[in-house]
């Protein structure tokens, strides 16, 4: 195999797979906790979950991807089996667990609120220590792309209570100014 000569060393290359094959197996966990949600999904708010987590477990399809294409461009391999997705993932299942549509709704903010944080310290990761602003610039990408799904999410249940979250306040709201 040819050398991969990209102004990164060895080892920081090696770092960056490691970050990013975190990354890909937190996606995937969420991906499939996102489709889960869509085939079970009950309720009054049914066709509107149904119809958004579809829209987001098929972006979140097309992340995996680009993930692992990231991967390869860098010269290492994604993981690929559910035994290492799960060893890799920081992202908890609930496995026999059925929650209600808003409980649902509120277990995805939380894991998408988690990547977005993972995301964060990668991008710092990446482009401080490793100096790899590429990686850095995609991971970004990754970030929003997570920031949209999970106000999309909190909309939905905007005003209900979510557990350890307070409620915004009207302070909080800006007031168009007066003439």
């Amino acid at each position: 195999m040819r050398p991969i000569n990209i102004g990164l060393t060895e080892a920081q290359r090696c770092d960056v797979i490691e970050l990013l094959n975190h990354d890909l197996a937190d996606t995937y966990l969420l991906l499939i906790k996102t489709r889960k949600y869509h085939w079970d999904v009950v309720g009054p708010q049914f066709r509107t979950l149904h119809e958004l987590w579809q829209e987001q477990y098929e972006a979140l399809a097309v992340a995996v991807d680009d993930i692992a294409e990231r991967i390869r461009t860098l010269g290492g391999y994604p993981i690929g089996t559910a035994e290492g997705f799960l060893r890799y993932a920081t992202l908890k299942e609930h496995p026999n667990d059925l929650p209600a549509a808003t409980e649902m709704v509120g277990r995805l903010i939380l894991d998408h609120e988690h990547l977005i944080r993972n995301l964060r310290h990668h991008v710092d990761k990446c482009s401080a220590t490793l100096h790899d602003e590429g990686t850095a610039d995609f991971l970004i990408g990754l970030m929003k792309t997570h920031e949209e799904m999970a106000w999309m999410l909190r909309s939905f249940i905007d005003g209900e209570a979510i557990a350890g979250r307070p409620q915004p306040s009207n302070r909080a709201v800006a007031q168009p100014a007066t003439l």
